[in-house]
């Protein structure tokens, strides 16, 4: 199963339109993860046209958003892979064990809000923020993640820059 996973979009203010070096990633996609900051739903409604999109209330989204169907924070099963998903896991000391704690069983926490991709494993789980794909702030270029799971087991996870 191959997973595409983005985060705070911000649009329409920083998501005017699909980055065009996104799609070729969405077309390929079984499942969407948005981790919150949408902002607007439409950017949901496009997403979905891919491929089925689970995603999660950030703290810029309107209630629309919520009506779209993202809840504060969610816990799925891809392929038998367990994946817990909020906004914002906060600050960076501590954050595994934090993550671990809210949830308990799961393999991954997808989670975004800093803008700032990271990938890491600690204190039996590993944890990934894509970046951005529209906003990225302070980073070198904008990012999303892919994750390829096959078997319960994440067999690779990738943050991917967008060309500027």
């Amino acid at each position: 199963m191959r997973v595409l996973v983005v985060s705070d979009t911000h649009g329409p203010r920083h998501w005017k339109a699909c980055p065009p070096a996104l799609l070729p990633h969405l077309e390929s996609a079984d499942v969407i993860l948005h981790a919150g900051d949408v902002c607007t739903p439409d950017v949901l409604d496009l997403l979905a046209t891919f491929a089925p999109v689970h995603v999660v209330m950030g703290n810029n989204d309107v209630p629309e958003v919520a009506a779209w169907g993202a809840p504060e924070t969610m816990e799925i099963e891809l392929e038998g892979l367990r994946i817990g998903m909020v906004h914002d896991s906060g600050q960076r000391q501590g954050r595994t064990a934090r993550m671990r704690r809210r949830f308990p069983t799961a393999d991954l926490v997808v989670f975004g809000h800093s803008h700032i991709p990271l990938d890491e494993t600690g204190d039996g789980v590993r944890i990934l923020n894509p970046g951005s794909p529209t906003d990225r702030r302070r980073q070198p270029a904008g990012t999303f993640a892919t994750l390829d799971v096959r078997d319960r087991t994440l067999v690779e996870a990738r943050i991917v820059p967008l060309p500027r």
